[in-house]
Protein backbone atom coordinates (compact mmCIF):
# COMPACT_ATOMS: atom_id res chain seq x y z
CA UNK A 1 0.00 0.00 0.00
CA UNK A 2 1.63 3.37 -0.87
CA UNK A 3 2.25 5.86 2.30
CA UNK A 4 -0.04 8.48 2.56
CA UNK A 5 3.03 11.21 2.76
CA UNK A 6 4.74 9.23 -0.08
CA UNK A 7 6.74 12.17 -2.35
CA UNK A 8 5.05 15.01 -0.45
CA UNK A 9 6.39 18.18 0.80
CA UNK A 10 6.05 18.61 4.36
CA UNK A 11 1.89 18.64 5.75
CA UNK A 12 -0.01 20.90 7.32
CA UNK A 13 -3.01 19.06 9.84
CA UNK A 14 -5.25 20.84 11.27
CA UNK A 15 -6.74 20.19 14.82
CA UNK A 16 -10.80 20.98 15.04
CA UNK A 17 -10.35 20.88 18.87
CA UNK A 18 -13.89 22.54 19.10
CA UNK A 19 -16.88 21.42 21.21
CA UNK A 20 -19.30 22.77 18.51
CA UNK A 21 -19.34 21.00 14.93
CA UNK A 22 -20.42 24.01 13.22
CA UNK A 23 -17.56 26.15 14.50
CA UNK A 24 -15.47 23.42 13.21
CA UNK A 25 -16.68 23.26 9.91
CA UNK A 26 -16.71 26.92 9.62
CA UNK A 27 -12.50 27.29 10.64
CA UNK A 28 -11.81 24.12 8.35
CA UNK A 29 -13.15 26.32 5.39
CA UNK A 30 -11.20 29.15 6.54
CA UNK A 31 -8.45 26.55 7.25
CA UNK A 32 -8.09 25.41 3.80
CA UNK A 33 -8.54 28.20 2.13
CA UNK A 34 -5.05 29.13 3.81
CA UNK A 35 -3.14 26.17 2.57
CA UNK A 36 -4.12 23.15 5.30
CA UNK A 37 -3.44 19.52 3.49
CA UNK A 38 -5.36 17.70 6.06
CA UNK A 39 -8.51 18.07 8.44
CA UNK A 40 -7.91 16.56 11.76
CA UNK A 41 -11.34 15.75 13.92
CA UNK A 42 -9.98 16.59 17.38
CA UNK A 43 -10.48 14.38 20.36
CA UNK A 44 -12.83 17.15 22.05
CA UNK A 45 -14.65 17.46 18.88
CA UNK A 46 -15.06 13.97 18.76
CA UNK A 47 -15.91 13.38 22.35
CA UNK A 48 -18.43 16.39 22.15
CA UNK A 49 -20.40 15.19 18.51
CA UNK A 50 -19.05 11.51 17.94
CA UNK A 51 -18.32 10.20 14.42
CA UNK A 52 -20.56 12.80 13.02
CA UNK A 53 -17.93 15.03 13.04
CA UNK A 54 -15.77 12.83 10.81
CA UNK A 55 -18.86 12.02 8.52
CA UNK A 56 -19.74 15.65 8.38
CA UNK A 57 -15.85 16.38 7.46
CA UNK A 58 -15.84 14.22 4.67
CA UNK A 59 -19.23 15.18 3.13
CA UNK A 60 -18.05 18.91 2.95
CA UNK A 61 -14.64 18.06 2.15
CA UNK A 62 -14.88 14.90 -0.16
CA UNK A 63 -11.07 14.93 -1.79
CA UNK A 64 -9.22 15.71 1.58
CA UNK A 65 -7.24 13.43 4.23
CA UNK A 66 -9.59 13.22 7.45
CA UNK A 67 -7.80 12.69 10.27
CA UNK A 68 -9.65 10.94 13.33
CA UNK A 69 -7.92 11.89 17.00
CA UNK A 70 -9.47 9.13 18.80
CA UNK A 71 -6.65 8.71 21.42
CA UNK A 72 -7.50 5.05 21.13
CA UNK A 73 -6.30 3.36 24.23
CA UNK A 74 -8.41 -0.37 23.78
CA UNK A 75 -10.22 -2.25 21.72
CA UNK A 76 -7.97 -0.74 18.56
CA UNK A 77 -9.86 -3.00 16.11
CA UNK A 78 -13.22 -1.88 16.84
CA UNK A 79 -12.88 2.04 17.14
CA UNK A 80 -10.27 1.97 13.99
CA UNK A 81 -13.38 0.47 11.82
CA UNK A 82 -15.77 2.69 13.20
CA UNK A 83 -13.59 5.98 11.98
CA UNK A 84 -13.13 4.19 8.32
CA UNK A 85 -16.28 3.68 8.49
CA UNK A 86 -17.22 7.23 9.07
CA UNK A 87 -14.96 8.30 6.33
CA UNK A 88 -11.18 8.78 8.02
CA UNK A 89 -8.28 8.42 6.73
CA UNK A 90 -5.87 8.19 9.37
CA UNK A 91 -6.91 7.34 12.92
CA UNK A 92 -5.25 8.03 15.99
CA UNK A 93 -3.85 5.59 18.73
CA UNK A 94 -2.13 6.45 22.24
CA UNK A 95 1.66 5.15 22.39
CA UNK A 96 0.97 4.14 25.77
CA UNK A 97 -1.61 1.59 24.63
CA UNK A 98 -0.40 -2.16 24.78
CA UNK A 99 1.36 -3.26 21.60
CA UNK A 100 -1.66 -5.60 21.00
CA UNK A 101 -4.29 -2.53 20.41
CA UNK A 102 -1.68 -0.79 17.98
CA UNK A 103 -1.94 -4.04 15.86
CA UNK A 104 -5.32 -4.60 15.98
CA UNK A 105 -5.80 -0.89 14.40
CA UNK A 106 -2.81 -1.59 12.17
CA UNK A 107 -4.58 -4.73 10.83
CA UNK A 108 -8.19 -2.62 10.52
CA UNK A 109 -6.22 -0.13 8.51
CA UNK A 110 -5.06 -2.61 6.29
CA UNK A 111 -8.76 -3.99 5.52
CA UNK A 112 -10.02 -0.22 5.18
CA UNK A 113 -7.35 1.35 2.76
CA UNK A 114 -6.44 3.52 6.01
CA UNK A 115 -3.30 4.56 8.33
CA UNK A 116 -2.44 4.69 11.86
CA UNK A 117 -0.86 7.30 13.23
CA UNK A 118 0.64 6.66 17.03
CA UNK A 119 0.55 9.20 19.42
CA UNK A 120 3.18 9.18 22.38
CA UNK A 121 1.91 11.90 23.98
CA UNK A 122 2.61 10.65 27.82
CA UNK A 123 4.96 8.12 27.16
CA UNK A 124 7.66 8.17 29.56
CA UNK A 125 10.67 7.10 27.44
CA UNK A 126 9.40 8.54 24.15
CA UNK A 127 12.50 7.93 21.50
CA UNK A 128 12.35 3.89 22.73
CA UNK A 129 8.82 4.05 22.09
CA UNK A 130 8.96 5.37 18.58
CA UNK A 131 11.63 2.90 17.86
CA UNK A 132 9.30 0.28 19.29
CA UNK A 133 5.99 1.76 17.48
CA UNK A 134 8.11 1.47 13.87
CA UNK A 135 8.75 -1.78 14.15
CA UNK A 136 4.96 -2.59 15.04
CA UNK A 137 4.44 -1.16 11.40
CA UNK A 138 2.56 1.95 12.29
CA UNK A 139 2.24 4.42 9.89
CA UNK A 140 3.29 7.95 11.16
CA UNK A 141 4.34 8.51 14.81
CA UNK A 142 2.94 11.78 16.31
CA UNK A 143 5.79 13.76 18.76
CA UNK A 144 3.55 15.73 20.91
CA UNK A 145 3.54 17.98 24.39
CA UNK A 146 -0.10 18.11 25.46
CA UNK A 147 -1.99 21.33 26.11
CA UNK A 148 -1.31 20.92 29.84
CA UNK A 149 2.49 20.18 29.24
CA UNK A 150 2.58 22.85 27.20
CA UNK A 151 1.28 25.48 29.75
CA UNK A 152 4.59 24.47 31.92
CA UNK A 153 6.55 25.21 28.62
CA UNK A 154 7.71 21.82 27.38
CA UNK A 155 8.92 21.11 23.79
CA UNK A 156 7.89 18.59 21.57
CA UNK A 157 10.83 19.85 19.34
CA UNK A 158 13.67 18.62 21.03
CA UNK A 159 12.02 14.93 21.26
CA UNK A 160 12.00 15.30 17.43
CA UNK A 161 16.05 16.39 17.26
CA UNK A 162 16.27 13.55 18.95
CA UNK A 163 14.63 10.63 17.74
CA UNK A 164 14.48 11.91 13.86
CA UNK A 165 18.17 9.68 12.96
CA UNK A 166 17.15 7.19 14.57
CA UNK A 167 13.80 5.97 12.87
CA UNK A 168 12.91 6.46 9.25
CA UNK A 169 9.35 6.43 10.09
CA UNK A 170 7.24 9.38 9.30
CA UNK A 171 6.88 12.02 12.04
CA UNK A 172 4.61 14.45 13.16
CA UNK A 173 4.58 17.29 15.85
CA UNK A 174 2.07 18.69 17.48
CA UNK A 175 2.07 20.82 20.87
CA UNK A 176 1.95 24.87 20.96
CA UNK A 177 3.54 25.03 16.92
CA UNK A 178 2.90 28.15 15.70
CA UNK A 179 4.33 29.98 12.68
CA UNK A 180 7.78 30.48 14.93
CA UNK A 181 8.32 27.03 15.11
CA UNK A 182 6.87 25.40 12.35
CA UNK A 183 10.08 25.92 10.14
CA UNK A 184 11.94 24.95 12.18
CA UNK A 185 10.51 21.50 13.30
CA UNK A 186 10.39 20.69 9.40
CA UNK A 187 13.93 21.90 9.41
CA UNK A 188 15.08 19.27 12.11
CA UNK A 189 12.55 16.57 10.20
CA UNK A 190 9.51 16.79 10.95
CA UNK A 191 7.05 15.20 7.67
CA UNK A 192 4.02 16.07 9.59
CA UNK A 193 2.79 19.79 11.22
CA UNK A 194 0.10 19.65 13.43
CA UNK A 195 -1.48 22.85 14.35
CA UNK A 196 -4.38 23.94 16.88
CA UNK A 197 -4.82 26.90 18.63
CA UNK A 198 -2.67 29.14 16.11
CA UNK A 199 -4.74 28.49 13.32
CA UNK A 200 -7.96 27.66 15.10
CA UNK A 201 -8.11 30.89 17.81
CA UNK A 202 -6.94 33.49 15.26
CA UNK A 203 -9.34 36.08 13.55
CA UNK A 204 -8.24 34.89 10.55
CA UNK A 205 -7.81 31.43 10.19
CA UNK A 206 -6.82 31.19 6.50
CA UNK A 207 -4.25 34.26 7.50
CA UNK A 208 -2.66 31.99 9.97
CA UNK A 209 -2.68 29.20 7.87
CA UNK A 210 -1.09 31.04 4.98
CA UNK A 211 1.85 31.96 7.12
CA UNK A 212 2.22 29.10 8.75
CA UNK A 213 2.65 26.78 5.48
CA UNK A 214 5.10 29.77 4.39
CA UNK A 215 7.01 29.54 7.40
CA UNK A 216 7.28 25.31 6.66
CA UNK A 217 8.06 25.36 2.81
CA UNK A 218 10.97 27.85 3.44
CA UNK A 219 12.05 26.15 6.49
CA UNK A 220 12.65 29.43 8.66
CA UNK A 221 10.54 31.14 11.71
CA UNK A 222 7.92 33.48 10.97
CA UNK A 223 6.60 35.85 13.94
CA UNK A 224 3.78 34.71 15.43
CA UNK A 225 0.68 37.51 15.64
CA UNK A 226 -0.50 35.90 18.62
CA UNK A 227 -0.60 32.19 20.83
CA UNK A 228 3.57 32.62 21.98
CA UNK A 229 3.39 30.57 25.07
CA UNK A 230 5.80 32.31 27.56
CA UNK A 231 9.18 30.50 28.53
CA UNK A 232 10.72 32.66 30.46
CA UNK A 233 9.43 35.08 33.46
CA UNK A 234 9.75 38.43 31.27
CA UNK A 235 7.65 36.78 28.97
CA UNK A 236 5.32 35.41 31.65
CA UNK A 237 5.11 38.77 32.74
CA UNK A 238 4.16 40.24 29.59
CA UNK A 239 1.09 38.14 28.87
CA UNK A 240 -0.13 39.02 32.50
CA UNK A 241 -0.09 42.30 30.83
CA UNK A 242 -1.57 41.60 27.82
CA UNK A 243 -4.27 39.44 29.77
CA UNK A 244 -7.42 40.78 31.57
CA UNK A 245 -8.36 39.56 35.43
CA UNK A 246 -11.37 37.59 34.29
CA UNK A 247 -9.11 35.96 31.55
CA UNK A 248 -6.80 34.69 34.69
CA UNK A 249 -9.74 34.15 36.89
CA UNK A 250 -11.17 31.41 34.12
CA UNK A 251 -7.81 30.12 33.69
CA UNK A 252 -7.23 29.16 37.41
CA UNK A 253 -10.74 27.11 37.39
CA UNK A 254 -12.91 30.71 38.42
CA UNK A 255 -10.52 31.37 41.02
CA UNK A 256 -11.46 34.35 43.87
CA UNK A 257 -11.01 37.30 42.91
CA UNK A 258 -10.51 40.42 45.35
CA UNK A 259 -12.90 43.13 44.85
CA UNK A 260 -13.88 46.58 46.54
CA UNK A 261 -11.03 48.17 45.52
CA UNK A 262 -10.84 51.87 44.35
CA UNK A 263 -7.86 53.10 41.53
CA UNK A 264 -6.52 55.65 42.20
CA UNK A 265 -5.52 56.39 38.67
CA UNK A 266 -8.45 54.62 36.63
CA UNK A 267 -7.85 51.88 34.40
CA UNK A 268 -3.86 51.48 35.44
CA UNK A 269 -3.38 48.33 35.52
CA UNK A 270 -1.20 46.80 38.34
CA UNK A 271 1.32 43.77 37.26
CA UNK A 272 4.42 42.20 39.94
CA UNK A 273 5.08 40.30 42.14
CA UNK A 274 4.08 40.90 46.21
CA UNK A 275 6.49 42.48 48.43
CA UNK A 276 3.72 41.59 51.33
CA UNK A 277 3.15 44.03 54.75
CA UNK A 278 0.86 43.82 57.22
CA UNK A 279 0.13 46.94 59.68
CA UNK A 280 -2.75 47.34 62.48
CA UNK A 281 -5.32 49.95 61.17
CA UNK A 282 -3.83 53.94 60.47
CA UNK A 283 0.27 52.57 61.45
CA UNK A 284 2.03 53.93 58.51
CA UNK A 285 5.24 53.01 59.67
CA UNK A 286 5.62 49.26 57.96
CA UNK A 287 3.99 50.29 54.94
CA UNK A 288 6.52 52.91 54.22
CA UNK A 289 9.38 51.10 55.39
CA UNK A 290 8.81 48.10 52.88
CA UNK A 291 10.05 50.91 50.21
CA UNK A 292 13.17 50.39 51.78
CA UNK A 293 13.35 46.71 50.22
CA UNK A 294 11.56 47.58 47.15
CA UNK A 295 12.93 45.74 44.28
CA UNK A 296 12.60 46.93 40.49
CA UNK A 297 8.55 45.91 39.49
CA UNK A 298 7.33 44.65 43.10
CA UNK A 299 3.93 45.33 43.92
CA UNK A 300 3.78 46.54 47.44
CA UNK A 301 0.15 44.75 49.07
CA UNK A 302 -0.56 46.48 52.36
CA UNK A 303 -3.43 44.92 54.81
CA UNK A 304 -4.31 47.40 57.37
CA UNK A 305 -7.11 45.89 58.39
CA UNK A 306 -9.85 47.04 55.60
CA UNK A 307 -10.26 50.30 58.30
CA UNK A 308 -11.09 53.67 56.41
CA UNK A 309 -7.69 55.54 57.38
CA UNK A 310 -5.01 56.51 55.34
CA UNK A 311 -1.58 54.51 55.70
CA UNK A 312 -0.36 55.78 52.09
CA UNK A 313 -0.06 59.39 50.76
CA UNK A 314 1.74 61.58 48.31
CA UNK A 315 5.20 61.17 49.78
CA UNK A 316 5.21 57.17 49.93
CA UNK A 317 4.23 57.61 46.13
CA UNK A 318 7.68 59.55 45.68
CA UNK A 319 9.22 57.00 46.96
CA UNK A 320 7.78 54.59 45.16
CA UNK A 321 8.70 56.11 42.25
CA UNK A 322 11.94 56.22 42.67
CA UNK A 323 11.87 52.76 43.43
CA UNK A 324 10.38 51.52 39.98
CA UNK A 325 7.83 49.99 42.02
CA UNK A 326 5.01 48.16 39.47
CA UNK A 327 2.09 49.24 41.86
CA UNK A 328 0.55 49.40 45.35
CA UNK A 329 -2.70 47.75 47.06
CA UNK A 330 -4.18 48.63 50.52
CA UNK A 331 -7.06 47.09 52.28
CA UNK A 332 -7.41 50.40 54.03
CA UNK A 333 -7.26 53.94 53.03
CA UNK A 334 -4.84 56.02 50.83
CA UNK A 335 -5.01 59.80 50.51
CA UNK A 336 -3.50 62.64 48.33
CA UNK A 337 -5.12 61.22 45.70
CA UNK A 338 -4.74 64.18 42.89
CA UNK A 339 -1.02 64.06 43.62
CA UNK A 340 -0.68 60.41 43.20
CA UNK A 341 -2.58 60.62 39.98
CA UNK A 342 -0.02 63.69 38.72
CA UNK A 343 3.03 61.46 39.90
CA UNK A 344 1.45 58.08 37.85
CA UNK A 345 2.37 55.18 40.26
CA UNK A 346 -1.02 52.79 40.03
CA UNK A 347 -2.21 52.52 43.86
CA UNK A 348 -5.58 50.52 44.67
CA UNK A 349 -7.46 50.76 48.05
CA UNK A 350 -10.44 50.04 49.94
CA UNK A 351 -10.97 53.53 51.17
CA UNK A 352 -10.37 57.54 49.48
CA UNK A 353 -9.85 59.22 52.88
CA UNK A 354 -8.15 62.54 54.14
CA UNK A 355 -7.55 60.96 57.88
CA UNK A 356 -3.98 59.14 58.36
CA UNK A 357 -2.94 57.66 61.24
CA UNK A 358 0.51 57.49 63.64
CA UNK A 359 4.06 55.70 62.45
CA UNK A 360 3.82 53.18 65.56
CA UNK A 361 5.76 50.27 64.17
CA UNK A 362 3.66 47.71 64.72
CA UNK A 363 3.06 44.80 61.88
CA UNK A 364 5.85 43.02 59.48
CA UNK A 365 7.06 43.24 56.60
CA UNK A 366 7.50 39.90 53.92
CA UNK A 367 5.07 37.74 55.67
CA UNK A 368 1.79 35.39 54.04
CA UNK A 369 -1.11 37.61 54.81
CA UNK A 370 -4.93 37.45 53.86
CA UNK A 371 -7.61 39.93 52.40
CA UNK A 372 -10.77 39.05 51.91
CA UNK A 373 -10.50 35.03 52.72
CA UNK A 374 -7.73 35.25 49.71
CA UNK A 375 -3.54 34.28 50.98
CA UNK A 376 -1.19 36.35 49.48
CA UNK A 377 2.61 34.95 49.78
CA UNK A 378 5.66 37.05 49.19
CA UNK A 379 6.83 36.73 46.07
CA UNK A 380 3.20 35.45 44.34
CA UNK A 381 2.19 37.71 41.65
CA UNK A 382 -0.72 40.03 41.28
CA UNK A 383 -2.72 41.35 38.60
CA UNK A 384 -4.87 44.41 39.55
CA UNK A 385 -7.25 46.34 37.31
CA UNK A 386 -11.19 47.76 37.96
CA UNK A 387 -12.98 44.31 37.74
CA UNK A 388 -10.82 43.14 40.43
CA UNK A 389 -7.24 41.86 42.01
CA UNK A 390 -5.91 38.15 41.48
CA UNK A 391 -3.52 36.17 42.70
CA UNK A 392 -1.56 33.69 40.93
CA UNK A 393 0.84 31.62 42.93
CA UNK A 394 4.65 31.93 42.07
CA UNK A 395 4.93 28.62 41.02
CA UNK A 396 2.19 28.26 38.82
CA UNK A 397 2.87 31.54 37.33
CA UNK A 398 4.04 30.56 34.16
CA UNK A 399 1.39 27.88 33.60
CA UNK A 400 -1.62 30.35 34.77
CA UNK A 401 -0.18 32.95 32.32
CA UNK A 402 0.03 30.53 28.92
CA UNK A 403 -3.81 29.14 30.24
CA UNK A 404 -4.93 33.00 30.24
CA UNK A 405 -3.13 33.91 27.12
CA UNK A 406 -5.54 30.43 25.51
CA UNK A 407 -8.43 31.98 27.18
CA UNK A 408 -8.15 35.22 25.70
CA UNK A 409 -7.24 34.00 22.08
CA UNK A 410 -10.83 31.73 22.40
CA UNK A 411 -12.63 34.43 23.19
CA UNK A 412 -10.95 36.66 20.38
CA UNK A 413 -12.31 34.22 17.71
CA UNK A 414 -15.48 34.49 19.21
CA UNK A 415 -16.12 37.82 18.99
CA UNK A 416 -14.88 37.45 15.71
CA UNK A 417 -17.62 34.73 14.50
CA UNK A 418 -20.12 37.21 16.65
CA UNK A 419 -18.87 40.75 14.63
CA UNK A 420 -19.71 38.06 11.74
CA UNK A 421 -23.35 38.29 12.55
CA UNK A 422 -23.94 35.90 15.26
CA UNK A 423 -25.14 36.02 18.36
CA UNK A 424 -22.72 34.09 21.72
CA UNK A 425 -25.67 31.48 22.49
CA UNK A 426 -25.39 30.41 18.88
CA UNK A 427 -21.46 30.39 18.49
CA UNK A 428 -21.14 28.28 21.10
CA UNK A 429 -24.19 26.46 20.90
CA UNK A 430 -25.23 26.78 24.52
CA UNK A 431 -28.57 25.78 24.49
CA UNK A 432 -27.33 22.19 23.35
CA UNK A 433 -24.98 22.44 26.82
CA UNK A 434 -27.53 23.10 29.10
CA UNK A 435 -28.19 20.99 31.65
CA UNK A 436 -30.73 17.73 31.33
CA UNK A 437 -33.15 17.36 34.91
Amino acid sequence: MKHIIEGKTPILQVALDFMELKRALTVAKEAVGGGVDWLEAGTLLIKSEGMNAVRELRKVFKDMIIVADLKTMDTGRLEAEMAFKAGANIVIVLGVSDDSTIKEAIEASRNYGGFVMVDIIGVNDPIKRIIELEKLGVDIVCIHVGIDQQMRGLDPIKILEEVRDKVSVPLAVAGGITSETAGIAVEKGADIIIVGGAITKAENAAEAARIIKEAMLRKIPIKARKGRKAKTLEETINILKMVSVPNISDAMHRARVITGFKAVIPSKKIVGRALTVRTYPGDWAKPVEALDYATDGVVIVIDAGGENIAVWGELATWSAKNKNVAGVIINGGVRDIKDIREIGVPVYAKYFCARAGEPKGFGEINVPIEIDGVKIKPGDFIVAEEEGIIVIPQEKVQEVANRALDVKEKEDRIREEIKRGSTLSQVIDLYKWEKVT
